[in-house]
């Protein structure tokens, strides 16, 4: 079993730099408080990958890739208006923070359970799993994307506490649009560069917005100030 952890690890460790998994968490952070980010991710990937060694090849014929990608994409496109409308709360709604953290939870918990469902991490955990001991491959692939993506959590916090809130929030915003763009991409045109293409386009589209909306002349500042609950 050691062998199939360190081999599991090591492979899914290096799969996952780079992916859009790892902007994903670094994203989340940027809003959420970072054990809220790794623990839906934790819960994520380990529902994720119980389910690849356990039914192996059979999963991808069970379920089209296809249609995943266009739920993950519209989801995501949720989640971007989510962030738009905010999640603070006034210094008199305090009581209301437990709340936020599970709404949180439960979104990060979703979304990376969308997005790795017929993923390349995915897919390498079903091939290991069919010559390495199951559970050794379960464990050492559910640790390796948790410490992959702890990596993005840890910039994300990082970043967090040394940008404004309306950038932080309208950058996230921008993110997950440009995420739900690209899931849908690959989703309506498979095997096409539709989805890359169509992420960029959205995310270069909404930083436009962005910035229009920051500095725009006379734009009025909001009136009184508001006690993030996420950060």
């Amino acid at each position: 079993m050691i062998a199939a952890i360190a081999l599991s690890f090591a492979v899914v460790f290096i799969a996952e730099l780079g992916d859009k998994s790892q902007l994903m968490a670094m994203t989340f952070a940027l809003r959420y408080r970072w054990w809220v980010v790794l623990s839906g991710i934790l819960a994520a990937t380990t529902a994720v990958h119980l389910v690849s060694v356990a039914v192996g090849h059979y999963l991808g014929v069970a379920i089209p890739s296809t249609a995943l990608a266009i739920v993950g994409g519209v989801a995501f496109v949720f989640f971007g208006l989510w962030t738009l409308r905010g999640d603070s709360l006034d210094e008199d709604e305090q009581n209301k923070a437990a709340r936020v953290t599970q709404s949180a939870f439960l979104a990060v918990t979703s979304a990376f359970f969308l997005a790795e469902l017929g993923d390349k991490t995915m897919l390498a955990t079903i091939t290991l799993a069919a010559d390495n001991d199951w559970a050794g491959v379960w464990i050492g692939s559910t640790i390796g994307m948790v410490a992959a993506d702890a990596l993005a959590v840890v910039v994300g916090a990082v970043l967090g506490k040394h940008l404004p809130e309306n950038a932080i929030r309208l950058g996230a915003a921008a993110l997950f649009f440009a995420f739900g763009a690209w899931m849908l991409g690959e989703g309506l045109a498979p095997g096409t560069p539709a989805g890359l293409i169509a992420g960029v386009a959205t995310l270069a589209a909404a930083a436009a917005i962005a910035v229009v909306r920051t500095y725009a002349p006379g734009r009025r500042r909001a009136g009184a100030p508001r006690v993030p609950v996420d950060h």
